[in-house]
């Protein structure tokens, strides 16, 4: 679903969004400021299909590769962003149709990268959508078992506008011949070194449930709660690591477990004890956690969207 930033917010009365003069925080733990975002995990049906589409199309890099595993990430740096899991009887995916993956954002480290990127996907004759949303530009596709993928560039942060306490966040057409224009004569060689996992998108079945676990319990901020039929959410002032939305429908359900899927996401907390301290709040909002290590846990959404929270030290 779409909304331009007219129709949300109409022309007047923004201001800049200076730091913390946005966002609602949880009312009680409250992630770090250098929360982040680690690999998601997925399940697709065939890795002799997956491979060439994730590497000739998406530019990524097969770091490790198994019998019914790949490990994909960036170039040179060698940073895992993506882990496939091969189930053969997998069937594809229909994004509005399920709950849980919406869509996992790739974060390109500049609009130059983002330029050559799509000038490169345009030129293999993948269909892409693409929307401006105000903070960030972003194209759209889905892999061979219909798993949505997002790659963008954020906007300089000077640049975003607040109404109130809520961060303006739109879909508006994107500038596409100036996203090339930036990509000057440079050329598309893969997924850079500075690429991230930027958010991960989930369709859910009530936002008041989705607030409930992800902003009161995980401790992430709301940032935009004006977005039809959507929630976005985040941590140290970025514009979101999560997008909830009930586009699906009141009667869409979790995927099968032999659906191509998201089976789970990372969030990457600077210690230990941040991940203690999620632990007690998830608990204390009566949702069960498992300790998978020291250094890890792992919790379910109300619809069995696994979230790993992990330390990074």
């Amino acid at each position: 679903m779409s909304a331009s930033a007219r129709d949300l917010f109409g022309r007047s009365g923004s201001e800049p969004a200076t730091p913390g003069s946005y966002g609602e925080p949880p009312r009680g733990y409250r992630l770090p400021d250098a929360t982040r975002l680690g690999p998601v995990q997925l399940q697709v049906g065939d890795l002799a299909r997956s491979l060439p589409w994730y590497e000739g199309i998406l530019g990524l890099e097969v770091l490790e590769r198994g019998a019914t595993t790949a490990v994909l990430g960036t170039h040179g740096e060698r940073r895992t962003l993506a882990v496939l899991h091969q189930n053969p009887a997998a069937r594809a995916s229909h994004p509005r149709a399920r709950l849980g993956l919406y869509h996992y954002a790739i974060l390109l480290p500049h609009r130059a990268a983002l330029g050559r990127f799509l000038r490169h996907v345009g030129e293999t004759g993948e269909r892409v959508g693409a929307g401006d949303h105000l903070v960030s530009e972003a194209f759209y596709l889905h892999d061979p078992d219909g798993l949505g993928i997002e790659v963008y560039a954020d906007r300089p942060r000077e640049t975003w506008r607040r109404v109130g306490r809520e961060l303006m966040i739109a879909t508006d057409p994107v500038d596409v011949e100036s996203v090339l224009a930036e990509a000057g004569d440079g050329t598309w060689m893969g997924m850079p070194g500075g690429t991230v996992i930027g958010h991960v998108h989930l369709h859910v079945g009530d936002l008041g449930a989705a607030d409930a676990f992800y902003a009161q319990g995980l401790g992430l901020d709301r940032t935009t709660w004006s977005y039809p039929g959507a929630l976005f959410l985040g941590a140290g002032g970025y514009h979101h690591h999560l997008g909830t939305n009930t586009w699906a429908g009141p009667g869409a359900e979790p995927p099968a477990a032999d659906d191509a899927r998201l089976l789970e996401w990372t969030v990457q907390v600077p210690a230990a004890l941040d991940v203690a301290a999620v632990e007690r709040s998830l608990v204390l909002g009566g949702h069960v956690t498992e300790r998978t290590s020291p250094q890890a846990i792992v919790a379910r959404d109300p619809w069995g969207t696994a979230v790993r929270v992990e330390a990074v030290e």
